[in-house]
């Protein structure tokens, strides 16, 4: 049997918590919320325990595991103290948010000799799996592009720590994780742009929309674009896409609905990034989550790991002095 504590009860720590109910060999033993008002929509959503703090969990719990389902500024701390505690780990993806951070979690995960999973949930995607396949009769890649924007409806309703984070740390890094998935090359240099304003008229002072060009170690190149300025009354909240060209073929994927979308008079819905579905949990997340702690229990393979996590962290960063200085930015070996 699997012990497993969610540190973050909003909607992705109760999503998990969900997820995790029935699984074979599992057990989630609480969760840990510092905000009282959400820690007691939590117990009456999941009936599990929750703490004040992830200390408090692990003290009383003493979980196998832990996922940290913070928001992503606010991982190091906890991410340190659960691997220093010997538990194993599941960070939502971006690992961090500065190169310090990430290093200091890689440092107490390598230092403890515990297994770690990073979120990067598109790999659990159907169709992004199927893509990675189609890979090996492309040949060899030459350029990538990929696009994940969100509607005004996520910085500015559905996070209220928006102001703390951008479409770069929130969207990029599942696009990526996607790249460099898919391609498998090295990411030498970036260069990128940004702009800034709108969200800030509406009080979030931060990126309304960054584009970047990362240039891989075989010449090959990747574009990435993420905004969080699409209009409230568009078509869904999400707009997802990617495509990579190879010297023999190409692959593209629109996901944004993930092939599916029901109307009638009275209702429309898309299928949902991860949700319920009649009586059970489905999408990357849910299958993500399920897969780790499936891992947990028989010693199978986790996913993408806290160096690769490390690596999209800094890339990131590069993104974000490029934007800032307006020059291309040397991505070197991430170091300690």
């Amino acid at each position: 049997m699997v012990t497993i504590g969610i540190v973050g009860a909003g909607l992705r720590g109760r999503l998990f918590a969900e997820a995790l109910q029935g699984q074979p060999d599992v057990t989630v033993v609480g969760l840990a919320e510092p905000s009282p008002t959400v820690a007691e929509e939590a117990r009456a959503a999941t009936g599990l325990p929750v703490t004040a703090s992830h200390s408090e969990l692990l003290g009383a719990f003493d979980p196998d595991a832990v996922i940290v389902a913070t928001p992503d500024f606010a991982h190091r701390q906890i991410a340190v103290d659960v691997a220093d505690a010997g538990k194993h780990l599941l960070i939502e993806k971006p690992v961090a948010t500065t190169m310090d951070d990430a290093r200091a979690i890689a440092a107490a995960v390598h230092r403890a000799g515990v297994r770690c999973l990073v979120g990067f949930e598109n790999r659990w995607n159907p169709h992004v799996v199927q893509a990675k396949a189609a890979m090996a009769n492309l040949g060899r890649p030459i350029t990538a592009s990929a696009t994940l924007s969100n509607s005004f409806f996520v910085p500015t309703t559905m996070l209220s720590w928006a102001a703390q984070s951008s479409p770069a740390w929130f969207l990029l890094p599942h696009t990526l994780d996607l790249v460099l998935w898919l391609t498998g090359r090295k990411p030498e240099a970036v260069s990128a742009v940004g702009s800034r304003g709108v969200l800030a008229q509406r009080g979030i002072d931060t990126w309304d929309v960054v584009h970047a060009l990362v240039t891989f170690d075989d010449g090959s190149t990747a574009t990435l674009s993420s905004a969080w300025t699409l209009p409230d009354a568009g078509d869904g909240i999400v707009d997802f896409r990617f495509q990579v060209i190879g010297t023999e073929g190409s692959v593209t994927a629109d996901l944004s609905h993930q092939g599916l979308t029901v109307v009638s008079d009275k209702h429309r819905s898309v299928w949902p990034v991860s949700g319920r579905i009649g009586r059970s949990q489905v999408g990357p997340a849910v299958w993500m989550v399920q897969d780790f702690a499936a891992g947990l229990v028989d010693g199978g393979d986790l996913g993408p790991g806290i160096d690769h996590g490390v690596l999209v962290t800094q890339i990131i960063c590069a993104i974000e002095d490029s934007i800032s200085t307006g020059q291309t930015v040397q991505l070197s070996a991430p170091t300690g």
